[in-house]
Order: C-alpha cells, then sequence, then structure tokens
C-alpha cells in the first residue's frame, strides 16, 4: 500500500526535509554568473555557471547582480525585475538580430547594465533597438557599446525610452552609440514617452557617431515633460542631425554642456515646435549642413560661450539664455 508522510513521524521528517531541499534547490541567488562555456540548466554559481542572460535572470534574485566570467555572446534578455548586468573587466556581449537587445518591462524597477557590447548585426536581419525601456523607473547604462540597430521605424534605435507612465531617470555614461538607424528612421538615442509620462535623461561621456541622428527627444506621443542634459559627449557624422529636440506636446527642455556636434549632414542642433527649447553652453557645433535651426516657435537659447562657425550655414540662437 502507498504511505504517504501521514502515516509515520519518520515519514513526517523525510518529508519536510525534502521539502526544504526541494525550496533550497528553487531559491534565487542575489548573485549569478554566465560564461560562455555555461549551460542555462546550471544553477549560474561561480563554478557551474549558466549560458545566456535570460537562462541567468530566472535565477537571480531582484536587485540582484550577473557576472561574467568570461568573454562571451549571452544573448538577447527581457528583464522584468530589478537588476545589474555587470561585465565591465571581461566582455560581455549580445548579437541581437532581428529583435531587441535588452528589454526592459518592469514597473517601478531600477536597471544597471554595465559593460555590455550589444550589437544589431547582421544586415539581414537588422537587430530593432539596442536597449529598449518601455516600463521602469530608472535606468543607467555605462561604459557600454550599442551598434548597428537598423530595424524600420519605430525602430532603428541604440537607446529607445518609450514608457507610457511615470517620470523615468535615465542615466548613459561613458558609452558608444553608432551606426543606428534606417532611411530617415532611428536614432543613437530616441526619447519618445507616451500617454503623460515624463522623462530625465543624463548623458555624459558618451560618444554619438554614424546615427541616423545623434540624441532625439520628441514629445509628440505625451503630455508629460521630457528633460535631457548632455555633458562632455559628442554627436557626429548623422546623415541628418546632430541633435533634435520636438515639441509639439508636452515640454522638451534640453541642457548642452561641454558637447561637440560636429560632420552632420544635416543640422547641428535643431529645435522645433512652441515646447522645444535647448540651451547651449561651452560646446562646439561645427562642420554640419546647418549649425543651429529652429522651427515652428522652436527655442535654441546660448550663453554665449560657443564656438558656432565652419558650418555651411552657421544659423544663430533665438536669445540669450538665462544665467
Amino acid at each position: 500500500m502507498k504511505r504517504t508522510c501521514a502515516t509515520s513521524t519518520s515519514s513526517i521528517v523525510v518529508c519536510v526535509l525534502l521539502l526544504l531541499a526541494s525550496g533550497s534547490a528553487f531559491a534565487q541567488a542575489t548573485r549569478t554568473w554566465v560564461s560562455g562555456v555555461g549551460d542555462d540548466a546550471n544553477p549560474c554559481s561561480r563554478t557551474a555557471p549558466c549560458k545566456t542572460w535570460a537562462g541567468a535572470i530566472s535565477k537571480t534574485a531582484a536587485s540582484g547582480m550577473i557576472n561574467c566570467l568570461d568573454p562571451g555572446g549571452f544573448g538577447a534578455v527581457t528583464i522584468t525585475k530589478s537588476i545589474t548586468i555587470a561585465c565591465k573587466i571581461v566582455e560581455g556581449s549580445a548579437l541581437a538580430g532581428g529583435t531587441n537587445g535588452v528589454l526592459i518591462n518592469g514597473a517601478g524597477i531600477d536597471v544597471v547594465l554595465r559593460g555590455l557590447d550589444i550589437d544589431g548585426s547582421p544586415a539581414t536581419s537588422p537587430g530593432l533597438n539596442g536597449i529598449r525601456f518601455i516600463q521602469g523607473a530608472s535606468l543607467l547604462v555605462e561604459d557600454s557599446t550599442i551598434r548597428d540597430f537598423k530595424g524600420g521605424a519605430p525602430y532603428g534605435n541604440g537607446i529607445q525610452i518609450n514608457h507610457a507612465s511615470g517620470i523615468a531617470k535615465i542615466h548613459i555614461v561613458d558609452s558608444s552609440i553608432s551606426g543606428n538607424g534606417s532611411g530617415t528612421a532611428g536614432a543613437g538615442i530616441q526619447i519618445s514617452p507616451t500617454g503623460s509620462a515624463g522623462a530625465n535623461v543624463t548623458i555624459t561621456g558618451t560618444v554619438l557617431t554614424g546615427n541616423t541622428v545623434g540624441i532625439r527627444a520628441d514629445s509628440a506621443g505625451t503630455t508629460g515633460q521630457i528633460h535631457v542634459t548632455a555633458a562632455g559627449s559628442t554627436m557626429s557624422g548623422a546623415p541628418y542631425h546632430g541633435v533634435v529636440a520636438l515639441g509639439s506636446g508636452g515640454q522638451v527642455r534640453m541642457m548642452l554642456n561641454d558637447v561637440v556636434v560636429a560632420n552632420n549632414a544635416g543640422e547641428g542642433v535643431r529645435s522645433v515646435g512652441t515646447n522645444a527649447a535647448i540651451r547651449i553652453g561651452s560646446s562646439v557645433v561645427t562642420a554640419n549642413g546647418t549649425g543651429l535651426v529652429v522651427a515652428s516657435g522652436g527655442q535654441i537659447l546660448s550663453y554665449g560661450n560657443n564656438q558656432i562657425n565652419g558650418n555651411t550655414v552657421d544659423g544663430a540662437a533665438t536669445a540669450a539664455a538665462l544665467r
């Protein structure tokens, strides 16, 4: 006759021990590891690492960390909880043809991506976005490379910030974002929240080159406010524009300090719409089709200490910025 846990004291003890062992087997770790020779069937420990970020994230506790043991390609990943993926010492890469490299979609989550190489090749099956942020509280991208995401509109962005609620805090530090966009669509960094969402974005020490547009902040889909601060960064080599603020919806406020906007075939700095205002100081705008451009009530406010020359047409600020 089949015995159950209720038939004897010894059986109950055995069953309790088995249940405890089972619970610990499925417990999530606060720190996990991936390796080029790992296996997603592993517990993702340092001695038994996983093969992919997607495999490791399911075994990592909320607010935990995934590290790379050795260089490797660890695949695209969807993030729905607070997490840090850090591969700064060894290269952690993702080849994301036909999809998003990293998709962030979790209410109130905080995500850190550090030392990653996210690649949208090959051209026959281009990636959609390097990083797509559609829900969350904050994102830090540090010391990372994002390149060659050329999916058609509305994709083709190195980083796309496209959430529908809340005010997202986005920080992009010491990174390289290049070769993103297709045709007239896409950008190195595309900031386009929807609904009533807003965004506070800071970009420091970052090179944006060869993207369709370097940085584009577009409030057409939101009544919220978009604030962008770029400092110590470069926007160059775009077939269209270096920096664009489009203020047909909520307010777009951009601050450019100590930036280089150069060698863009279209316009260097462009402000369009009555709710768009760009302040610029201590910056170089040169070798663009047109240096500064305003349209439809947009504003460019200068602190008067910029070098705006050597463009086919230099253009001019609409007014001096208040100090």
